[in-house]
């Protein structure tokens, strides 16, 4: 079950009027791909509904939402827009590049060296430094306490509430994302913007295989990986939720992690 990072509307969101990286790659090159949910069956045959009906029931959780959190001693917190036209941005950064970056974090925090490499499919959630910087009450992160959704809020919280299909999860808001990204990037690189924005072309995963022209997928020339190189998955993982949160502000729309 692979992990992508999708900032854009809602409505395009559960309307599926967006693709993911794999599957405009795929398109581009001529290539069929089908995207499979947790159980087996292919994404998004559930009952569709009509974007305009999507559109109507996401503006309805968001008002419902914004009002169980707005402050009675403060003004309202505006709706964000909704719609199903807006553009939005993804990328992919993959379980074991969201651990290296929560890796690199939590060494820094507690002033720990970083482990050179991590192992391929990892279960970083078991990590000893991890999991205590997850219930350090002293420092809370929403990306170590379970966030899947960061909404366009300027201010600094979290909170556990129901989503539009009623499945439950931790939502942040795109100013406590950005304080965290800041404080990692501070910890851990102190990078300018540009650099940031390279390493999605320079860091990553190795290439585990070719495709060659016929359109087959080999590994005659190149082995496959085990382990990768933390600070390049990190680097790469932290790109792609930095230019998430910047495009969030930006377009003033949620971020959500799909998987």
């Amino acid at each position: 079950m692979g992990l992508d990072i999708y900032a854009g509307t809602l409505t395009r969101y559960y309307s599926h009027n967006w693709k993911t990286v794999v599957q405009q790659w795929a398109e581009k090159n001529g290539y069929s791909f089908s995207r499979i949910s947790p159980d087996g069956e292919p994404a998004g045959n559930e009952e569709e509904l009509s974007p305009a009906e999507v559109q109507a029931t996401v503006e309805n959780w968001r008002d419902q939402i914004l009002d169980a959190i707005s402050q009675p001693d403060q003004p309202p917190y505006a709706p964000w827009p909704e719609d199903n036209e807006k553009p939005y941005y993804t990328d992919k950064p993959d379980w074991d590049a969201l651990g290296a970056m929560l890796l690199v974090a939590a060494c820094h925090t507690y002033g720990q060296p970083v482990p050179p490499t991590v192992e391929k499919d990892w279960d970083f959630g078991e990590h000893p430094l991890i999991a205590r910087l997850a219930e350090d009450p002293e420092r809370v992160w929403s990306l170590f306490r379970g966030a899947t959704w960061w909404i366009p809020l300027s201010d600094s919280f979290m909170f556990q509430a129901p989503l539009p299909t009623d499945a439950q999860t931790i939502i942040g808001t795109l100013g406590g994302l950005r304080k965290e990204l800041e404080k990692l990037n501070q910890l851990a690189w102190r990078a300018d913007e540009v650099t940031i924005l390279r390493w999605t072309e320079t860091e990553g995963y190795p290439a585990d295989g070719t495709i060659g022209p016929d359109g087959q997928y080999s590994k005659a020339d190149i082995p496959e990986h085990t382990q990768y190189d933390t600070q390049s998955l990190a680097k790469f993982s932290f790109s792609m939720f930095w230019q998430a949160m910047r495009f969030a502000e930006e377009q003033q729309v949620p971020i959500l992690l799909d998987y």
